[in-house]
């Protein structure tokens, strides 16, 4: 409420007494809807719609860096992504990608208050689900049991930002001196074991949350605390018992016309031509179109690193050179202008590489064949590559209000996912045939469909084979973590790994130590353990709580 206003109302009532009353005081403002009011089953689904509508990050200020696709946090901050773009274009990001991390910088605060919302939106809800008389016992544990796992995937998220956050709930009062001094990993979990117990196994619509998603999610707060023997069980439920399965072509899982499939655990649903602005499409990755004459036209961020393509080549078994996959680089056109003569690469390669990255001479979907610079904002500062994974077709997203809004959903955690989950539990109990045997489920689908040219040919010389035997422990943990890498490229989860692993400091600083030889903007970048996993605190929090109460990371 407006205090000044209510102030001069308050000074007004007193000089004329009797002229007003304490019930004029208390009436709610137009426009506001008041918790009365959304005490029903319609204003609850409302409340919960809501919440859901901040998985894509969207809708509480700055969008981009604020985005549910992780692709500052998760890529960017790893080896798979550079910024991209121009070295003036959104400099703060740079400074993810160096590891030179400043708390006053607001891209941190624009993601904190992204995710605060989401966990206020989803604390609305469970505040009134109790007061709304219309509503079921079923209806009201339904809709608690969603709203707690939006809860706890939003804390998820902030608890791989920033590890020690605030903790708030729907009992909560004083929103200020709220302190970050406790491992929230145990009302995480609490709520996502709610969720199992209360949601049903089917989802009333594609994009909410089920039973089966509430194990999947708790399964992998397990995993991010190595706690492999709580995960093993929920991930076998879910790999047996649930709903889920691989599709048999890997671009189905990005692709608008094959959204929610078989292979969709949780995904975050995305529209277009819906009356709205635009910002339903995909609007945190909007960036991220190739430049100039490319589709979108705009902006050039998020571009593939050479590191990255350079994992997907393969030996002349269809297996990944685990160790020296960049001593030497595939073939680029950096420094090439457009209209000159180039030859793709002609080693062998793994087909996801093509899904996944932009690349000169190999067709970029149904836009025509990538023409290299023409398509990239500055090469010598992005490199040669663009974003590619979740772009969509020319013929998917009519209606979009702009050239870069993009229906095409976020899958925020696929069945892929979860298999090699599944099969880093059955490495760590040294069961290497169980773990042999998922992995190559996931590298047999990867074989089974790939890019072509107009011909209907492959586009590349493509090779992806199973590997036929893991001969140690050691080694079959290399290979389903470069598994993960190659399978889940550019989905903003590989930071997130290399920290759990625990194997950030020691990849990343090998990652420098070459990738600044081919980007001059990482000349001198360092991470450094114990300090790096996890981002600043947003200074705007700290000076809102003060210094005494939100301690910095």
């Amino acid at each position: 409420m407006n205090t000044k206003f209510l102030a001069i109302t308050t000074a007004a009532c007193l000089s004329l007494l009797s002229s007003c009353s304490k019930e004029f005081l208390e009436k709610t403002p137009l426009g506001v809807a008041n918790e009365q009011l959304l005490a029903s089953k319609a204003g609850v689904n409302g409340v919960l719609i809501g919440a859901y509508s901040l998985l894509d990050g969207v809708g509480s200020g700055p969008t981009n860096t604020s985005s549910g696709s992780n692709w500052i946090f998760g890529s960017v901050s790893s080896d798979d992504a550079y910024k991209g773009s121009d070295v003036g274009d959104q400099a703060q990001i740079t400074t993810l990608e160096r590891y030179s991390f400043q708390a006053d910088l607001g891209l941190y605060n624009d993601k904190w208050v992204a995710l605060y919302d989401g966990i206020s939106r989803s604390n609305d809800v469970l505040k009134l689900v109790p007061r709304a008389t219309d509503m079921t016992e079923a209806e009201k544990a339904q809709t608690m049991g969603e709203a707690r796992f939006l809860r706890a995937w939003y804390y998820f998220e902030a608890k791989k930002i920033w590890n020690m956050v605030p903790y708030v709930d729907e009992t909560t009062t004083d929103y200020v001196n709220v302190p970050n001094n406790q491992d929230i990993w145990p009302k995480i979990e609490a709520d996502f074991q709610y969720a199992i117990t209360n949601l049903s196994v089917t989802k009333a619509n594609p994009g909410r949350a089920s039973k089966w998603t509430a194990k999947a999610y708790l399964a992998k707060a397990h995993m991010y605390q190595q706690d492999y023997a709580a995960a093993k069980p929920l991930l076998e439920d879910v790999i047996n018992n649930g709903p889920f399965n691989l599709t048999t072509n890997y671009h189905d899982n990005f692709k608008i016309a094959t959204e929610n499939n078989v292979e969709s655990v949780f995904e975050v649903q995305m529209s277009v031509g819906d009356g709205g602005s635009g910002q339903n499409g995909n609007w945190g990755d909007n960036w991220n179109f190739p430049y100039g004459s490319a589709p979108g036209g705009c902006c050039g961020f998020y571009q593939p690193t050479q590191n990255l393509v350079n994992a997907f080549k393969t030996d002349a078994n269809g297996l990944p050179l685990l160790d020296t996959f960049n001593n030497t680089d595939v073939k680029n056109d950096e420094g090439l202008a457009s209209t000159a003569a180039f030859t793709p690469y002609d080693g062998t390669l793994d087909p996801r590489l093509d899904w996944t990255v932009g690349r000169r001479g190999i067709p970029f979907l149904n836009w025509g064949v990538h023409p290299g610079r023409n398509w990239i904002r500055d090469q010598s500062f992005g490199g040669p590559y663009t974003f590619k994974k979740f772009f969509a077709y020319s013929n998917e997203n009519a209606g979009a209000e702009s050239p870069r809004a993009n229906a095409n959903n976020y899958r925020a955690l696929r069945f892929s996912d979860v298999l090699l989950m599944r099969a880093e539990v059955a490495v760590e109990e040294n069961d290497l045939p169980t773990a042999l045997r998922i992995v190559n489920r996931v590298r047999t689908r990867a074989a089974n469909v790939v890019v072509t040219d107009d011909a209907g040919k492959p586009a590349a010389n493509y090779l992806v084979k199973p590997y036929p035997a893991f001969a140690s422990q050691d080694y079959a943990r290399k290979a389903v973590r470069f598994e993960r890498r190659v399978e889940l490229a550019m989905e903003g989860h590989r930071f997130f790994d290399l920290v759990r692993w625990g194997a950030a400091s020691d990849v990343l600083n090998a990652y420098l130590a070459k990738e600044s030889t081919r980007r001059t903007h990482l000349a001198g970048a360092t991470f450094t353990k114990g300090r790096n996993e996890y981002f600043p605190i947003p200074q705007a929090q700290i000076d809102i709580m003060g210094a005494s109460v939100l301690k910095q990371n």
